[in-house]
């Protein structure tokens, strides 16, 4: 869904909070499809594989669906890994509600309705304001495009390692992220 009239993201944030969650880029609102069963398995998997080695050292913390607003965008990656440094804590040691800078990691999961180009155009503008690392995970296609700032995008499958941000120790390969489709029954 995409609405037609322009709007500022100062008034696109006043805004209520609608179910999947909605974007703001140039000017517009899009909203995010519904995630399905693989999406939010590998959406869960995904974060917690990145906290369990990054959130007790306090290295990282991994996020889904977290709204980022920065750089005249206000998106929603399905998982936005952040160094702990960066994190806006409150002053009580809370995570705050707004983040209003760009992740260190971004991660899409595509949809089967959902448009790749606008998925690759939020990881490119992810990229442009300092994200380290973006991944775009295909699901139907099982293979991850992994974007990297100043470099063509790796096309990755099967048990090619997968690049993970210098902060985190994490090795991966495509197909470990798509075993985590499979659950033992």
């Amino acid at each position: 869904m995409t609405t037609a009239a322009p709007l500022t993201l100062n008034e696109f944030l006043t805004l209520p909070e609608t179910q999947p969650a909605s974007e703001f880029i140039n000017g517009r609102i899009y909203q995010k499809p519904m995630p399905q069963g693989k999406h939010s398995r590998l959406q869960f998997k995904f974060c917690d594989a990145v906290n369990q080695v990054a959130e007790t050292p306090q290295i990282a913390l991994a996020f889904p669906e977290l709204r980022c607003t920065f750089g005249g965008r206000s998106i929603v990656p399905d998982a936005s890994v952040f160094r702990w440094e960066r994190i806006p804590f409150e002053v009580d040691g809370e995570v705050p509600n707004t983040f209003e800078i760009f992740p260190d990691w971004t991660v899409e999961i595509l949809s089967p309705e959902q448009k790749a180009t606008k998925v690759i155009s939020n990881i490119l503008h992810c990229l442009k304001y300092g994200t380290q690392l973006g991944w775009l995970i295909d699901p139907d296609d099982r293979l991850i495009l992994a974007f990297i700032p100043g470099q063509e995008p790796l096309e990755l499958t099967g048990s090619e390692s997968l690049p993970i941000p210098n902060f985190l120790t994490l090795d991966l390969t495509v197909e470990q992220v798509f075993s985590w489709l499979k659950v033992n029954r």
